[in-house]
């Protein structure tokens, strides 16, 4: 699964990527880790937005106390499946993520460093997501998940739907069968840059909601 991604250019950047007309400013960091605000571009009566929303859907388990707080779920693993097949049916819960890079944690165990992929020759490029608004936290968003390439197999068996420039509208406003696709295709390896370092992987520590990830 997906715990971190960043974006390492300036909102205005983003904007102007995404054909976004103002620029929303927010609170957003950026490195961004399950339960904490991330940035999302959707539509509002035909035109893009962004705005920042919790990154994870509140999930609370059972046997869990009634004070206790839900559960971070920012991952989708299949879209036919439980709390994202309603969503993804319908395109007004769709949403874009965007980013510069997506990470993974490789090596030994306890000593694992961050290896960072992004997409060759795009400053920013779009992960597939739904989005919902929640009694708990508010607007969250959750980011689909496909099987790795085999680029990030190595490292991951997992990684996000990324899509092309040409394809977002087909991801905000297609069918069902064609969200479905994307989460089933293999994206071209060739295409993704790898970025080997050795800085620790370490959990970043946010307030609220809850950190934990849970993938669904």
């Amino acid at each position: 699964m997906c715990n971190l991604y960043t974006i390492r250019v300036s909102a205005a950047e983003v904007a102007a990527h995404f054909d976004v007309a103002s620029v929303v400013q927010s609170n957003a960091p950026d490195e961004v880790f399950p339960g904490a605000p991330g940035m999302v571009v959707r539509e509002d009566e035909g035109r893009p937005i962004m705005q920042s929303m919790v990154w994870g859907f509140p999930l609370r388990l059972k046997g869990m106390k009634p004070e206790a707080k839900p559960k971070a779920v920012n991952n989708v693993a299949d879209l036919t499946k439980g709390m994202w097949v309603g969503l993804a049916r319908k395109p007004q819960w769709r949403c874009l993520i965007p980013a510069t890079h997506f990470a993974e944690p490789e090596g030994e165990k306890g000593k694992m460093t961050r290896t960072w992929f992004s997409l060759r020759d795009e400053p920013v490029f779009a992960w597939a997501g739904l989005f919902r608004v929640s009694d708990e936290w508010g607007p969250v968003y959750s980011g689909v998940m496909t099987d790795a390439n085999a680029a990030v197999a190595p490292v991951h068996n997992r990684m996000p739907v990324l899509l092309h420039r040409n394809e977002y509208q087909q991801w905000l406003h297609g069918s069902f069968d064609d969200v479905l696709a994307f989460q089933k295709r293999v994206f071209p390896a060739e295409l993704i840059e790898i970025e080997r370092t050795t800085e620790l992987w370490v959990k970043k520590k946010t307030p609220k909601p809850e950190e934990a990830s849970f993938l669904q």
